[in-house]
């Protein structure tokens, strides 16, 4: 869904039927999507890289991070993508966003990070820029650092024509491991406020 014709920062993936990425964080199952992916869904299929198909179950989301935990159950240990150190990451690094951009499975993109800290209106305001190639398709896939290592989320990309311009902008990890036993707990984020 678009946020509207006036706001170039684009979320992907059509109400009726959402088409986004997703990485396995745990060998039991449990994968990291973004929630805009799943937000408007019923029943969400998981289709991992040697073709097996899974339905789901919504364990947490959280709007504001724009971050959703699913839960499948597989027979076997699965693969798993590492978390690492998103603090670490520095302006000029390359980085790799790998994702399912207008439903081309597994493809891998190379950029730099463009910036940090950047700010996008209704959301999270710390969020990692790239000039990877991030498109429709790539929402909730992982942004991997030199090492192998999930240093961010793939959420949004700044657009005027609906595809990809350079700029692209992925959750920060470690906000995301913050937020994981909360969304196991109890299915979301409580947050403390002042006023």
């Amino acid at each position: 869904p678009k946020r509207g014709p006036h706001n170039p920062f684009e979320e992907y993936g059509p109400k009726t039927k959402s088409l986004g990425s997703g990485f396995i964080i745990t060998r039991d199952g449990y994968i990291l999507t973004n929630d805009h992916v799943v937000s408007d869904s019923g029943q969400i299929t998981v289709a991992t890289q040697d073709g097996r198909q899974y339905i789901a179950r919504l364990v947490g989301r959280d709007e504001k991070t724009d971050i959703a935990l699913l839960k499948i159950d597989a027979k076997q240990d699965l693969p798993t993508a590492p978390l690492g150190n998103s603090d670490q990451v520095r302006v000029g690094e390359w980085v790799m966003a790998i994702g399912n951009p207008f439903g081309f499975d597994h493809s891998v993109t190379v950029g730099v990070v463009s910036a940090r800290g950047r700010f996008i209106p209704g959301n999270y305001d710390e969020f990692i820029q790239t000039d990877a190639s991030i498109n429709p398709g790539n929402s909730g896939g992982p942004l991997i650092d030199l090492r192998g290592e999930v240093v961010g989320v793939n959420s949004a990309i700044y657009t005027r024509t609906g595809s990809n311009m350079g700029i692209g902008f992925a959750i920060p990890v470690n906000i995301v491991k913050e937020e994981l036993p909360q969304l196991r707990a109890h299915g979301k984020v409580v947050r403390g406020w002042l006023g």
